[in-house]
C-alpha cells in the first residue's frame, strides 16, 4: 500500500477519533468518557484507537492542542485595524467556535481547565512577543505593545468564561458586539 494511502488513513482516524471524543463531551462527562465510548462513536476497533493515542488523557492532550491550534489560526487572521466590521467578525467566529466546541467549553468551567489555560498562556507569551516585535520594532515600545495585547487576550478568555458559566444565555452576536467594542474602545486607542 502506498505511503499516501496509509497517510491519508491515519488522518480520517484521527480525524474520527477526535470528532467522537467532541461529541462524546456533549453526552457527558469528560471525566465518565472511555476509549471504549470512543472507538464505538468513531466506528473503530481498539487498536486503531491505540495505533494514535495511549489511553483517553493522551487523547485529550491532543484535543487541547488541536483547540489552541485552532483559536492561534483564528488570531493569526485577526487584522482589524479600526474596522468594526472585520473586528466583529473575527470576535463572532470566535464565539461560534467556543460555543460549538463542548471540549474548550468544559474545560473553561473544570479543574483541568487550570491546565489548559497554563499550556494556553505559555503560547499565548510566545505569540504576543512574535506580535510585538513585528508591530513595535522599538524595544521602549515594545513592553507596553505586549502588555495590551496580553490585557485583549486575557479579557477575551474573561468574557468567553462568563458567557460559558452563564450557560450561552446571551447569543453569540451579543458578546461578539461586547468584545467588538471592548477592544476598539479599550485596547485599539493605546497600540497606535
Amino acid at each position: 500500500m502506498s505511503e499516501a494511502i496509509q497517510d491519508e488513513r491515519y488522518s480520517f482516524a484521527d480525524e474520527a477519533i477526535i470528532d467522537s471524543f467532541m461529541l462524546l463531551v456533549k453526552e457527558k462527562d469528560i471525566e465518565r468518557i472511555s476509549v471504549s465510548d470512543v472507538i464505538k462513536k468513531a466506528g473503530i476497533v481498539r487498536s486503531t484507537f491505540y495505533n494514535h493515542y495511549e489511553n483517553i488523557p493522551a487523547l485529550m492532550v491532543a484535543v487541547e492542542d488541536k483547540t489552541i491550534h485552532d483559536i492561534f489560526s483564528l488570531m493569526d487572521e485577526f487584522h482589524p485595524g479600526n474596522n468594526h466590521d472585520i473586528c466583529k467578525s473575527f470576535y463572532l467566529t470566535l464565539c461560534e467556535y467556543t460555543k460549538n466546541n463542548p471540549f474548550l467549553a468544559s474545560l473553561l468551567q473544570s479543574p483541568r481547565g487550570d491546565a489548559f489555560f497554563e499550556k494556553a498562556m505559555k503560547m499565548f507569551h510566545r505569540y504576543v512577543a512574535q506580535v510585538t516585535q513585528a508591530v513595535a520594532p522599538d524595544p521602549e515600545n515594545q513592553e507596553e505593545f505586549s502588555y495590551f495585547i496580553a490585557c485583549a487576550i486575557s479579557s477575551t478568555i474573561g468574557i468567553l468564561h462568563k458567557w460559558i458559566a452563564d450557560d450561552f444565555r446571551a447569543t453569540p452576536d451579543e458578546v461578539a458586539d461586547i468584545l467588538t467594542r471592548f477592544f476598539l474602545s479599550g485596547i485599539l486607542p493605546y497600540l497606535k
